[in-house]
């Protein structure tokens, strides 16, 4: 019953891809170059808009260009997350073995005398699986706008901005958000939530260049 339940879910994503109606000129949204030019100049006075390659001048896939922008946005932040999380990733398993077995059949972690990466090659191959598994669900709520429930990032939805999982709670089995699970930042004004996403890309910039 649930596994139907959330095909259905995911089979209503098709609405996830309608246009929606959105306020233009927004500069978290960045729906055009001229939204990019005044973002950069917010990220870095110093540098400022940098585009050596013109990438915001294209329209991939014939989508259109504020489609493109939308999907270099959204590019950046997730590789951005991505490459901070490795960075702790790195920092952590460098230090740090959790006392609890790895498997089932008790076998331990992987011990922090190794390097992170023949501590991957450590574990497990059911293990690494596992784990691109749950990147790959991650991956589809994502590109299916939470089931339909909030549009495409390339049509309306902020880059970077994560569907909540409250439809999946609702049909399958409770999952907390991913960003601010217990709601700690729903007062929080635009201009700080602004402010939070610019040091978020700097420093998500840092870490994909560390």
């Amino acid at each position: 019953m649930k596994f139907s339940l959330l095909l259905s879910l995911l089979a209503s994503s098709a609405s996830g891809f309608a246009p929606a109606s959105i306020k233009s000129g927004s500069v978290s949204l960045s729906e055009s170059k001229s939204d990019l030019v005044a973002l950069a100049e917010k990220l870095n006075p110093q540098v400022k808009f940098y585009d050596p390659l013109n990438l915001s001048d294209q329209n991939f896939w014939e989508t259109g260009n504020e489609a493109t922008i939308a999907w270099l946005r959204q590019s950046e932040i997730k590789h951005g997350r991505i490459a901070m999380f490795a960075f702790v990733g790195y920092i952590v398993q460098s230090n740090v073995v959790f006392p609890w077995p790895q498997t089932l059949a008790g076998a331990p972690h992987p011990s922090a005398d190794l390097v992170p990466e023949a501590q991957w090659d450590a574990v497990p191959v059911a293990a690494k699986w596992q784990i691109f598994t749950v990147i790959s669900l991650l991956e589809l709520w994502d590109e299916c706008g939470g089931g339909g429930e909030v549009p495409h990032y390339t049509k309306g939805r902020q880059p970077g901005k994560f569907p909540s999982f409250k439809p999946f709670g609702d049909a399958v089995h409770p999952v907390l958000d991913l960003y601010d699970p217990f709601g700690f930042s729903k007062n929080m004004s635009a201009e700080k939530k602004e402010e939070r996403l610019c040091v978020e890309i700097n420093n998500g910039r840092l870490a994909m260049l560390g």
